[in-house]
Order: structure tokens, then sequence, then C-alpha cells
């Protein structure tokens, strides 16, 4: 593929999420723990072992890690292997950062908080179907149920697209190492 592609300049590790059941520690298998950590760790470790090498050749290329907020703000009760193999990816990918950033190649991490994806949005439609009640007020119980989100709305996937573009770009040559925190109400950590 990369001799076709005739080199990489940007890698974008946007997998994620989990199927583990809610309840806790104790209520995730081995199995629950392996394919969160396979899906949300060792997949982005896999891609960036198969093209790092390329982008090391080229003295050039950017990665970006996308992470979550729950990498410190864990929901043990619900997401508590997404949460810790999220909290690794962040910690490898400033690792990885330090090792290749004198060789040319650039490696960020977002941590998007509460993101309206379609996944999310059929999960709400669910909640709201359930309690038989609408929309606005499903979203805005799954908001409160996380702790809220200070500037009082979901973000948007063009929202956390927009931030990985200018990360990749020309314009963002000087930032490496960083983590960018998106949940609508804290700065980004830079």
């Amino acid at each position: 593929m990369l001799a076709r592609l005739g080199g990489l300049d940007i890698l974008v590790n946007n997998v994620g999420g989990s199927s583990a059941p809610s309840g806790g520690a104790l209520a995730l298998s081995h199995t629950d723990w392996q394919q969160t950590f396979d899906t949300n760790l060792f997949a982005a470790v896999r891609l960036d072992r198969a093209f790092l090498p390329k982008m090391l050749e080229q003295n050039s290329g950017v990665i970006i890690h996308i992470s979550s907020i729950q990498r410190t703000l864990p929901l043990y009760d619900a997401t508590l292997a997404y949460a810790a193999a999220k909290a690794a990816l962040t910690n490898y990918s400033k690792g990885l950062s330090n090792e290749v950033a004198p060789k040319g190649v650039r490696v960020n991490t977002v941590a998007p908080g509460f993101i309206e994806t379609e996944a999310v949005a059929r999960l709400i439609k669910r909640l709201a179907e359930n309690a038989g009640t609408d929309l606005n007020t499903a979203r805005q119980q799954l908001m409160d149920s996380l702790g809220g989100i200070p500037i009082g709305r979901t973000g948007r996937p063009e929202e956390v697209a927009e931030l990985v573009a200018f990360l990749v770009s020309d314009r963002a040559s000087y930032i490496n190492g960083a983590e960018f925190v998106i949940d609508g109400g804290t700065i980004p950590t830079v």
C-alpha cells in the first residue's frame, strides 16, 4: 500500500468504543478488558508500527491519536476498561512523541468529551423512547449523568475534525507531544 501511495504524511487513529458491560471493575471479564484494550490502544499501536517506519524514512509525518476525556475522568461503573485504555493511549502518545520528534514526526493527542456522534444520537433516541420523553430531555439527562457540560451542549464531530485538521497542518508544525482536551468547558491543554 505504501508503495502505491508513495509515502504517508498523516495518520489519524480515531477508533474507539467499548461493548463491555456496566457494573464496575468486577463486572468486567478478562475478555472485556482485552477487547477494549485491543480496540482503544493496540489498534493505534499496530497502525503506528505499520506506518511509522515510512514516516521516519521520510523524516516527516504527523500522527494524531484520538483519546477521550475519560482518560482522567473514568465512569468507573460504566466504562472503566475504556477509560483505562484511553489513559494508556494518551501516555503512549506522549512517549512516542518524545521518541520520534527529533526524526521529523510529530505526535499529538485529542481527548474529546461528549461528542454527539451517530452512535450517541442513537443512544439518545433509545433513552428518550425508553423514558417516554423527547430527544432534548434525554440528551440533557445524559449530559447531567456525566456531571454536566459547562458549555451546555454536546460537541459535534466536525468540531473535533477541525482541530485535527489544524494539528496536521503546517500551521501547527511546532506542536508536538501535546494533548488537546475538548469538553465544552476546558481550554485545550497544550
